[in-house]
C-alpha cells in the first residue's frame, strides 16, 4: 500500500514533470557537452582552457540529471509496487512533509540520520 496521505496522483505527476523537464534540460545542453575542439590556429590557449572546463562542468551537471532521473524511475516503480512512502530501512511510513520536500526519499529522517 502506497502511503496513505499522500495523493498518489499527484505525487506521479509531480514526478513524471520533473522527469520531463531533466530530459529537456538534458537535450538543451547537449552541444555544451561535445568535444572540443582543440585547434590552436583558431582559439587561443585560454579560450580552449575555458571550452575544456565548461565541458566538464557540463558534463557533471549531465550525470546530475541522470542521477535524478534513476531517482524518480525508481519512485514511480514504487508507486507501481505499491510501497512508495515506506522507509526501506524500517519501513515505517516517511512523514509527508518529507515526501513533499523530496518524491525521492527512500529513508524516513531517523533512519536517514
Amino acid at each position: 500500500m502506497n502511503h496513505p496521505e499522500l495523493d498518489m496522483t499527484a505525487v506521479t505527476a509531480r514526478l513524471e514533470a520533473l522527469r520531463e523537464e531533466l530530459r529537456e534540460q538534458s537535450a538543451a545542453s547537449a552541444d555544451s557537452r561535445e568535444t572540443v575542439v582543440l585547434d590552436q590556429t583558431s582559439v587561443g590557449r585560454l579560450s580552449r582552457m575555458d571550452a575544456l572546463q565548461g565541458q566538464a562542468m557540463a558534463k557533471a551537471e549531465e550525470q546530475r540529471r541522470q542521477l535524478a532521473l534513476t531517482r524518480i524511475e525508481a519512485a514511480l516503480k514504487r508507486i507501481a509496487a505499491g510501497d512508495y512512502g515506506e522507509c526501506i530501512e524500517c519501513g515505517e511510513w516517511i512523514s509527508k512533509k518529507r515526501l513533499e520536500w523530496d518524491p525521492n526519499v527512500l529513508k524516513c529522517i531517523d533512519c536517514a540520520e
